[in-house]
């Protein structure tokens, strides 16, 4: 088993930066790539940006490419969700995720953390 643990949201205006934090412990032999997926109110999980563990790909959604950056530090088990130039249509609850695969196939992500919600003010 990995255990995820997310922190870094709240609240911020248009315009605003926020860093997340994802520690991964447990199993982190068993997993490849860490990502961050987001879920706004009445809409479906997206994905939003994803890492190796080794190598460093990085595959980032449309939507936040430019403002958005995903880093990793190996020795601390921890992924990095840099977030500028938010905007309200960030709204929504941000999840991390690890997989066994390549961080941009978003069907593999089978661990999860608990969330954490940004919200985005205008």
């Amino acid at each position: 088993q990995v255990q995820l643990a997310e922190s870094g949201g709240g609240l911020v205006q248009a315009g605003g930066s926020l860093r997340l934090s994802c520690a991964a412990s447990g199993r982190t032999s068993s997993t490849d790539a860490m990502g961050w997926f987001r879920q706004a109110p009445g809409k479906d999980r997206e994905f939003v940006a994803g890492i190796n563990w080794i190598g460093g790909s990085i595959t980032y959604a449309d939507s936040v490419k430019g403002r958005f950056t995903i880093s990793r530090d190996n020795a601390k088990y921890t992924v990095y969700l840099q977030m500028n130039s938010l905007r309200p249509e960030d709204t929504a609850v941000y999840y991390c995720a690890a997989s066994p695969s390549h961080p941009a196939y978003t069907s593999r992500y089978n661990y999860w953390g608990q969330g954490t919600q940004v919200t985005v003010s205008s």
